[in-house]
């Protein structure tokens, strides 16, 4: 008699994949990024730094969480009027955007550690972004049917 964890039936399950968690690929780097916005903002509010800096972190933690959630629950498949990658992708190059601007001011400000810590997790981020951009960039396929079923040759 064989034990079957999840919904795997029959087969080795992957990491993750028996509790329903997202398997990689499918949600990018959003765990590691969150995790790094996290710390930013725990740092920057910790250090009591501008509110800016603290507002910004917090938007991002929110957001990112927002797209986790969304991609987790796939909820990305239901609401179809809106093409998801893509806005995950300006997400983060909005973010971009404003953590280097945020972070370049806060390392050369650093008024006490916690903003040059905050400031220098931040650029961290602003890196995860740009590769989470790259790596969503490259999977969508434009002129293709969506999913996962299409026949390649």
């Amino acid at each position: 008699m064989s034990r079957h964890v999840g919904t795997c039936r029959g087969r080795v399950c992957r990491a993750g994949e028996a509790l329903g968690l997202p398997l990689r690929g499918d949600i990018g780097l959003a765990p590691f990024s969150q995790g790094v916005a996290l710390v930013t903002c725990i740092c920057f509010a910790a250090s009591k730094s501008h509110e800016a800096f603290i507002a910004l972190a917090s938007m991002e933690v929110v957001i990112t969480l927002l797209f986790f959630l969304l991609y987790w629950l796939k909820l990305d498949k239901k609401m179809k009027f809106l093409f998801w990658p893509l806005a995950d992708i300006f997400n983060s190059l909005i973010a971009v955007v404003f953590f280097i601007i945020v972070c370049l001011c806060a390392i050369i400000i650093k008024t006490t550690t916690g903003t040059l810590v905050g400031g220098v997790f931040g650029l961290l981020l602003v890196g995860l972004c740009v590769v989470d951009s790259v790596l969503l960039f490259r999977k969508i396929t434009f002129n293709e049917p969506r999913g996962r079923n299409v026949t390649t040759k």
